[in-house]
């Protein structure tokens, strides 16, 4: 496995450490996430997404969806059933789940919404106008002494 130091960029990058303990941990492969739940990520245009997540057989009040900072965080807890049962056969998976999402900065949740067993997750990125490029008209002087 081939491993990458980060450390000449910690020292003339300022403000990227976020993203460089992103780099860091995935070139690790130290994920939390699992194959479970299946989830799909979709792009409408440059602002507007939606994550859309498998989570059949879970009621709304088993789904807590947690945005805090640049990170999504989805949780499903399945009530234990203490009654056995016995399945021929078992391909529903009915377990507990976390899975996690870096948002990139300015991206909001908007809304979600659960249906026919998908939970939808709306994302807009919401540039400040300060941030946006604008045209400067050239003029007089605008410092006079």
């Amino acid at each position: 496995m081939r491993t990458v130091d980060f450390t000449p960029l910690h020292r003339s990058a300022i403000g990227f450490d976020h993203i460089f303990n992103l780099l860091e941990n995935a070139s690790r492969g130290e994920q939390k996430n699992t194959g479970y739940p299946p989830y799909n990520i979709e792009a409408f245009d440059e602002s507007r997404y939606q994550i859309t997540l498998a989570v059949a057989g879970f009621a709304e009040e088993h789904l807590h969806i947690e945005s805090e900072m640049n990170r999504l965080k989805i949780t499903g807890t399945q009530a234990n059933t203490e009654e056995t049962r016995r399945f021929l056969h078992q391909g529903i998976a009915g377990r507990s789940f976390e899975r996690t999402f870096e948002l990139a900065e300015h991206v909001n949740v908007t809304g979600a919404h659960l249906e026919n067993g998908l939970l939808v997750i709306d994302l807009v990125k919401e540039v400040p106008e300060r941030m946006k490029p604008r045209q400067i008209n050239i003029g007089k002087k605008a410092l006079e002494n």
